[in-house]
């Protein structure tokens, strides 16, 4: 399906091989788009360097994409900057030509431990990185969209975790359901300008960085990893956990004309696991 032709989308948080954002600019790209992936590419003070996409590997994803026939880009991100949001999206405005879908991906899932010891330092960088990153992605996107007067689409990757709370997870969870506040109302804003915002929410996805939450958890229960997972299965309708492509999918189809009139929605990808 060709749904996307002539259109340019941004993915924030992008550039890990395996990752969800690598899978939407993928999906993005088959479907007709250009597309501009963006990371943090080194590691600093609150967040390791082998937690994000090295500059190496956010190009390889970019060269992975044209080397299928895409148009793709690498930029480097960091959505906690306002500075380096407004560069990124000139960036992209600069070699495409405008900007029409922004996919908010980037986000901290990886920082578990109980609510009574998590430092406030750590507390502030998952919300700075999840619910602050996609606030400034949205504000400057859309001021762009505005601008071009052709409406747009906007995609915050949530999580079932914006719907339930979930143990050791206090601050993901809490971003995650800010999120949700930010798409209904963003979406409410932005709809007079024929901009859509929607959130997509994933149930657990073992990318690289749900790797981690994996091993954690198997530890937290004295379980192995096989045995978490099988656990994890059991309490999924559809007997499988997510793909980073299921996520892919539905953001191809929430940027589509398929999905002009839907706004303001939060789309569980879970397979039957969340229902609300």
């Amino acid at each position: 399906m060709q749904r996307l032709v002539g259109k340019v989308a941004l993915v924030t948080g992008s550039g890990r091989q395996g990752g969800l954002g690598a899978a939407i600019a993928s999906r993005l790209s088959e479907e007709g788009a250009a597309v501009v992936v963006t990371d943090l590419p080194t590691g600093d003070q609150d967040i390791p360097a082998d937690r994000v996409g090295s500059e190496s590997e956010l190009e390889a994803i970019a060269a992975a994409i044209r080397a299928s026939g895409g148009r793709a880009l690498s930029h480097p991100l960091d959505v906690r900057e306002e500075a380096t949001v407004i560069a990124a999206i000139d960036y992209t405005v600069k070699e495409f030509g405008g900007l029409d879908i922004l996919i908010n991906n980037a986000g901290i899932g990886f920082m578990m431990e109980p609510l009574v010891d998590m430092p406030i330092a750590r507390w502030r960088t998952v919300l700075d990185v999840n619910l602050t990153g996609a606030f400034l992605c949205t504000q400057h996107a859309s001021r762009q969209m505005i601008a071009q007067g052709r409406g747009g689409r906007i995609i915050n990757i949530a999580s079932v975790a914006a719907k339930s709370g979930s143990v050791h997870l206090a601050a993901y969870a809490a971003s995650k359901h800010g999120m949700i506040g930010l798409t209904r109302s963003a979406a409410i804003e932005l709809g007079a300008h024929q901009i859509t915002v929607n959130a997509v929410c994933p149930n657990h996805v073992t990318t690289g960085l749900g790797a981690v939450q994996n091993n954690y958890r198997a530890a937290q229960r004295g379980q192995t990893v096989d045995e978490y997972l099988a656990e994890m299965r059991g309490r999924i309708p559809l007997g499988r956990v997510g793909l980073a492509t299921d996520t892919a999918k539905a953001c191809a189809f929430l940027c589509s004309e398929e999905a002009a009139y839907i706004t303001g929605e939060a789309m569980n990808v879970s397979g039957g696991q969340e229902m609300h």
